[in-house]
């Protein structure tokens, strides 16, 4: 019965906070906390605030909140820990079979290489002579340096 009477009061100040921001022509402002100001007496009309009141003091339902803290603790654990392994089993299996080479199709005449087998051609290295120091001292003589 305290619950009740405490989440009425809340509710009772909140809309009175609501009609004076109204009053100073924050109609939006006055919304929001017309809304939040209506929550508890919300809840004490669903009962909620009576199951929060007989939950508090049972020991029972302290045991199933620890039961659930420890299951959240595992899941968030084994989700660290594929996370840093590179993911689930599945997808390594799948990345090992994709890093292996193909084999032969049936019908194929010969087999079919892919660019694995050769290393790609790197570009000739541009040479870094004068072109280079051109540009820096062009910016140099357009400063006066």
């Amino acid at each position: 019965m305290i619950a009740e009477t405490v989440c009425s009061a809340v509710s009772a100040a909140g809309l009175g906070i609501a009609v004076v921001t109204a009053y100073r022509k924050r109609f939006l402002v006055a919304a929001r906390i017309a809304a939040y100001s209506l929550v508890p007496v919300g809840l004490v009309m669903t009962g909620v605030v009576d199951w929060l009141a007989d939950t508090a003091f049972s020991p029972t339902a302290w045991a199933g909140f620890g039961v659930l803290g420890l299951a959240w603790l595992l899941f968030a654990t084994t989700r660290t820990v594929e996370r840093r392994r590179g993911g689930t089993r599945k997808e390594r299996k799948a990345a090992r079979a994709a890093a292996q080479p193909e084999a032969v199709a049936p019908g194929a005449s010969a087999p079919s290489l892919g660019q694995g087998a050769r290393p790609a051609a790197r570009p000739a290295p541009a040479s870094r002579g004068d072109e280079d120091f051109s540009d820096i001292e062009a910016i140099l003589k357009k400063h006066g340096i």
